[in-house]
């Protein structure tokens, strides 16, 4: 399960490990320590509720 964030024209992508409640940055453009920094903190206030968001849109952890 992974998440995009993308702000003008910086992006990057996140892994995520709901059974360990982590994420691993997969893919970055443009992005500078902070805006990284940023994208890290909004995924984990709302770890949960994008978890749960995925598995009722894709039916589980593995779909991409």
């Amino acid at each position: 399960m992974h998440v995009h964030a993308v702000k003008g024209d910086a992006e990057c992508r996140y892994w995520l490990y709901a059974e360990r409640f982590d994420i691993v940055e997969d893919f970055e453009y443009r992005c500078t320590p902070r805006l990284r920094r940023e994208a890290r903190q909004i995924i984990f206030e709302h770890f949960d509720q994008i978890v749960a968001a995925w598995r009722d849109h894709f039916g589980g952890d593995r779909a991409q």
